[in-house]
């Protein structure tokens, strides 16, 4: 299983021949798409969801399957054969990857701004991807994907995460709102320089590779 960073939150994974994208949104390049089996959306925020690429995408390509809530479904109506509605305690799997659906709810900005729907997708028992939410997968997983920095959160909350999740490692993601700076000072929080969380902290840069074994 290999993974590799395509901006902000989205991952494309690659496992026995098969590529699933998780979370393509604006900040991350197109070509992330390219050749995907399957994409997975955790939530309709535009960061992890561009409803416009994802459709030529689609159209492009005859093959290719999404997984989503509701919420992400509804906006891709007319593909409805091709867009599986998924929740809290679904599974499925693409071409003999196992994948199970985790959480309800993206984490709360402000008690005025309306909560959305959003849901975490555990691949294959070992990678973690939450969403915009610190829900904790059903068991210890060996890579967590960590929204690193976001509206909804403080570094504390990220810190006791990590802990509650007990990953192997975990692979900082959802950095689109830091800069160079601001993700060195999280990261270091949140790994060697912080109190500590019991993972390894994992960086890939845009375009960066990381095999999971």
């Amino acid at each position: 299983m290999r993974i590799t960073k395509f901006g902000h939150a989205c991952i494309r994974l690659e496992h026995d021949g098969t590529t699933v994208v998780i979370d393509p949104g604006v900040f991350t390049d197109p070509a992330a798409l390219d050749g995907a089996d399957a994409v997975l959306i955790t939530h309709e925020h535009v960061d992890h969801f561009e409803e416009g690429r994802l459709r030529a995408a689609l159209e492009a390509d005859p093959g290719l399957r999404v997984w989503t809530n509701s919420a992400v479904a509804a906006q891709l109506d007319g593909q409805a054969r091709r867009v599986t509605v998924v929740g809290e305690g679904d599974a499925f799997d693409v071409n003999g990857l196992e994948v199970s659906v985790h959480g309800e709810w993206h984490a709360v900005i402000h008690p005025e701004i309306p909560q959305v729907r959003n849901v975490g997708f555990l691949l294959g028992g070992r990678l973690f991807h939450p969403g915009d939410a610190f829900t904790v997968p059903p068991r210890p997983v060996d890579t967590l994907l960590l929204p690193i920095a976001a509206p909804w959160s403080k570094v504390s909350e990220t810190i006791d995460y990590v802990r509650a999740a007990g990953p192997r490692q975990a692979v900082p993601v959802h950095d689109a709102v830091l800069s160079p700076a601001g993700f060195a000072v999280h990261t270091r929080l949140v790994g060697p320089g912080g109190p500590g969380t019991g993972a390894e902290l994992v960086t890939l840069t845009e375009g960066e590779g990381l095999e999971l074994g």
